[in-house]
């Protein structure tokens, strides 16, 4: 039987697009072909979220409109992967019909053969039935292919050790080149699943129990990505900085060493003390990969715990240049009350004093190194009142960061606060407070990009701007970046804003023939455009790490110009 045609759509967080990217490199190993939309294949596959009600709405809404599709394609194979559906289990199946694969995050290796399989009985219904009209009932019939995690995700570590394949399909894609021409960016997992079990949050029930992969396959797959290309890679874990490895306490399964279950974090603010030569700490691991792949160009994580960071990982950042000087740590809210009530397990005044500790050891803008923070936060969690709320901006404010992600809180099933907290906080109120403390956001974005200008930074080249794409497949030229757009436009998008996109149009006439917008990030995470020759020039500068001198800045953005400035970045 031929492979398929397939279609994957992901929803939510990194780390969902590192599971899709692994998906699709089993997937084409094994002959299937990616398609750029749903009408054109034979498998659809969604990688769903539930951390936020938004992307669920999605998912249900595409499935919907499947079912109408497969009254006409009755072979149209449907698949739901991620954490929706190791939530909702077989009754996503019940409810939606149309779906034929369902998959857990952490059942995922098994992902080929459950596709393959729905296939097979899509195929095979077709065939017994070749004439069936939708009113033969072939359309509601799903292939039922189901892999799900269960309770066997806080099994002893030694079972769930033996039991683990997943780490396979990480393995799997460690010795695959880049599948992307011209990428030059990666993310590499170092720890699944979350011990924390923070009340609104449902992450620790549908991905399992924390567990950390050995340090040698990620060193060994980090390598293998520099060889393909990379130049940034991007660590992941939810919580990342409890990264902990026993040696001693390995388990090998079929010559392959298993990850191991999270632990007690023992850290605190200094080194781990039962750290020793059999135990790589989230440090140690940072040291060994910056100094065990030189040819790497930048190496950041996400996401950071705020309690458990240790002065260690501070001063392994402070000494190994090409670790990047930005952390995302979560606040989530600034009432001590709320945190309690969120089960985040610290005070407002633990993270200030992290944060404040942090840029002791971090924040060098003298040498062009500054430390740059981002956060979360929830508003309207239940029982939120203003003067909770009123704590919360004043921690924003007093944290500075370059950007924070603001969420309206909204009951997710299959959370504690779901069923043991009443959802009290109006809707309105809910929207009033999230646009408040966005605006609050914007005025301190805008503050700390305006301290760029005049500066020269390093930052990793993207490749063309989103605003370039869009010129290029609309047939006409990109506005430029820098020469006529105003220096700083305060507290508003420059990409967006009527005014820049009438100033940014204008530019582009007098941009120099052959010159595009290309968009980059420095080492902090802020995002930086520049003009430079076009890749059809010969001058592709994808991937590349340049010095940009700082013209103008906006609260999501700063613009440049290429600096002749020959230090290394």
């Amino acid at each position: 039987m031929s492979a398929g045609r397939v279609y994957l759509e992901t929803f939510g967080c990194q780390m969902n697009e590192l599971d899709s990217e692994l998906v699709s490199g089993a997937l084409v190993s094994l002959g299937y072909r990616f398609v750029p939309g749903p009408d054109e294949a034979d498998v659809v596959l969604y990688n769903t979220c539930s951390v936020r009600e938004h992307a669920e709405q999605k998912v249900w809404s595409r499935l919907g409109e499947l079912a109408l599709r497969k009254k006409d394609d009755p072979g149209l194979v449907v698949g739901v992967l991620g954490c929706m559906a190791e939530r909702d289990g077989t009754d996503l199946i019940r409810r939606m019909p149309v779906v034929d694969v369902l998959c857990g995050p952490g059942e995922l290796d098994k992902l080929p053969s459950l596709v393959d399989n729905a296939l097979r009985t899509r195929r095979s219904l077709m065939a017994d039935a070749p004439d069936a009209r939708p009113a033969d009932g072939i359309d509601r019939r799903s292939a039922r292919q189901v892999a799900l995690q269960g309770n066997a995700s806080r099994r002893t570590a030694t079972l769930a050790a033996a039991e683990d394949s997943l780490e396979q399909l990480d393995l799997s894609r460690s010795t695959s080149p880049l599948d992307t021409p011209g990428r030059r960016s990666a993310y590499v997992r170092i720890t699944r699943g979350c011990n924390k079990f923070c009340t609104y949050c449902v992450v620790p029930f549908t991905r399992g129990a924390e567990v950390h992969r050995p340090p040698d396959h990620i060193i060994d797959e980090c390598r293998r990505l520099a060889d393909a290309g990379v130049v940034e890679i991007t660590l992941l874990g939810q919580t990342v900085n409890h990264y902990r490895f026993e040696h001693g306490a390995a388990v090998t399964v079929g010559g392959v060493t298993q990850p191991q279950k999270g632990r007690a974090f023992t850290g605190g603010h200094a080194r781990d003390p039962l750290a020793g030569a059999n135990v790589t700490t989230f440090a140690d691991l940072l040291r060994r990969i910056h100094e065990e792949v030189p040819h790497l160009g930048r190496l950041r994580f996400v996401t950071s715990y705020p309690r458990d960071f240790g002065d260690d990982v501070l001063e392994v950042i402070r000494d190994h240049p090409r670790i990047c000087r930005y952390l995302h740590v979560p606040a989530q809210s600034g009432s001590d009350r709320l945190l309690k009530a969120m089960n985040r397990g610290y005070t407002v005044g633990e993270y200030v004093e992290f944060i404040d500790r942090a840029r002791a050891v971090l924040d060098q803008p003298e040498i062009g190194r500054p430390l740059t923070l981002s956060g979360d936060f929830i508003v309207g969690f239940p029982g939120e009142t203003e003067d909770d709320f009123a704590s919360t901006v004043a921690l924003l404010r007093r944290a500075r960061y370059k950007n924070a992600f603001i969420f309206k809180y909204s009951p997710r099933p299959g959370t504690v606060a779901f069923d043991r907290l009443e959802d009290d906080v109006p809707e309105d109120v809910k929207r009033r407070r999230n646009n408040h403390l966005l605006a609050v956001q914007t005025e301190v974005s805008d503050e700390i990009s305006k301290e760029y200008l005049g500066r020269t930074v390093g930052v990793f080249v993207e490749g063309p701007s989103r605003k370039q794409r869009k010129a290029e497949r609309a047939g006409r030229p990109a506005p430029g970046a820098t020469g006529t757009i105003p220096l700083t436009i305060a507290g508003r998008d420059a990409d967006r804003s009527p005014a820049a996109e009438g100033a940014l149009e204008a530019g582009a006439a007098d941009a120099e023939a052959g010159t595009i917008q290309w968009a980059s990030r420095t080492d902090g995470d802020l995002i930086v455009f520049f003009d430079a020759p076009s890749p059809d020039t010969g001058r592709d500068l994808t991937g590349r790490l340049l010095r940009v001198e700082v013209t103008g800045a906006s609260n999501l953005a700063l613009f440049g110009t290429l600096s002749r400035d020959p230090a290394p970045v």
